[in-house]
This record gives C-alpha cells, sequence and structure tokens, in this order.
C-alpha cells in the first residue's frame, strides 16, 4: 500500500511546482494536496497496525508520515491564509530525516538512496523559500519538482509495484547520473524565459507567501 501512495505523490510535487510558476491557482493545488496528505497518513497507518510490531516494517514505513504532515500542512495552508514559516522549519527537519535515511539507504538500496537525496534537496528547498525567505530560488524549486517530482515517486512507485525494482550498485550509479541530470535540466529551465512573464507575480512569492493567490491565478 505504501507504494500506492508514493505513485501519487510525484503528481502532487509537479502541480505544487507549477503553483510556484503561476500556472496553476494555489486553491486548486491546496485539494489535491490534502487528497495525497490524508492518503500519506492513512495507508502508513493501517500498514503499521497490521505490522504486529515488526521493526522492519516500522522502520520502512513511519518516514511516510513526514511527507503527508508536509502536503496537509501546505494545503491547510493555502485554505486558512497561514504564514509559510511553520511549515518551512519542518522542512528543515524533514530534510534532515531524508539526508539519514539517504545515508541508511546507500548499502542495502542504492537506487532509493539517490531518492531520498532528491528529496533532502526537494525539502531543503522549501526551508530556504518558506524560513529564511530566500526569493531567488523560486524558479529553480519550482523546476526541480516539475522534473523531479515525477520520477522519484510515481515512477518508482511503479518499478515497486511491479516488482521491477533492482539493488545493484549500478542502477544506484544510473539513479545519480539521473538525478545529476535532471537537476542540469531544471537550472536550464530556471535560467530560460519559459513561464516567466512580466506580466505575472514573482513565482518565488507565491512559494513563500504560499495561501495567497496570485493575480495570474
Amino acid at each position: 500500500m505504501g507504494n500506492v501512495g508514493l505513485f501519487f505523490v510525484g503528481i502532487v510535487l509537479l502541480v505544487n511546482g507549477l503553483v510556484i510558476l503561476n500556472i496553476v491557482p494555489p486553491r486548486s493545488a491546496a485539494i489535491l494536496n490534502l487528497f495525497v496528505g490524508v492518503m500519506q497518513v492513512l495507508l502508513p497507518t493501517i500498514i503499521i497496525s497490521q505490522s504486529g510490531g515488526d521493526p522492519a516494517i516500522l522502520s520502512a514505513t513511519w518516514p511516510t508520515y513526514l511527507f503527508g504532515f508536509t502536503y496537509l500542512y501546505y494545503g491547510l495552508g493555502i485554505l486558512l491564509d497561514l504564514e509559510p514559516q511553520g511549515l518551512g522549519w519542518f522542512s528543515a527537519f524533514v530534510a534532515a530525516t531524508a539526508l539519514y535515511e539517504a545515508a541508511a539507504a546507500l548499502t542495502t538500496d542504492p537506487i532509493f538512496a539517490v531518492i531520498w537525496l532528491s528529496w533532502a534537496a526537494m525539502w531543503t528547498l522549501f526551508f530556504l523559500l518558506m524560513a529564511l525567505g530566500k526569493e531567488n530560488l523560486g524558479r529553480f524549486t519550482a523546476w526541480f519538482l516539475i522534473w523531479l517530482g515525477i520520477p522519484s515517486c510515481s515512477i518508482s512507485g511503479l518499478f515497486l509495484l511491479n516488482n521491477a525494482w533492482s539493488t545493484t550498485p549500478a542502477a544506484g550509479a544510473a539513479a545519480f547520473v539521473a538525478l545529476l541530470a535532471l537537476t542540469a535540466v531544471s537550472i536550464a529551465f530556471t535560467r530560460s524565459s519559459i513561464a516567466r512573464s512580466p506580466e505575472t507575480s514573482d513565482p518565488a512569492e507565491t512559494a513563500v507567501s504560499m495561501a495567497e493567490p496570485t493575480p495570474a491565478a
């Protein structure tokens, strides 16, 4: 069931990136975040309640709450017009946990170590944007979510659901190369004129203020 939730996370990250670029209205994205957030809290709760206290299942399941709480917090923040700093500092906690999980998975599941690393980068960007107000990172954050969300979550979820997962070092190395390549693509799109219009508000403001729909929306 956890892999089902992972599959849907990719689309919510992509949509949140489009929100930062003022392409998707924030309130429209809020509902999707709430749906996925509830799923990411409900499914691990079911798994843990049926695990019989198995330490391996608990270890593999509890981190899902970090992301479920993020999407719930983000969706409610938009609908209730909440300040973003609290979610920003929570994101720092998530990023630190993701780095720990990346290191822990390095020898047992290299691909997921890379995925955890990509999530650590995403949540670090959320921290910088929402807690520290680094608005200059808005466009890069948006494109990073757009290009990394589906590969790191939805595609990974599909492979896991179809028992087509590899834990070889070569697979991990390929995943790391893909991470670097998609980061480079994100930088290129950040510097481009794509989704950059002087008639719309600064996309970084959308990320920082979260709850305020932009004029373009």
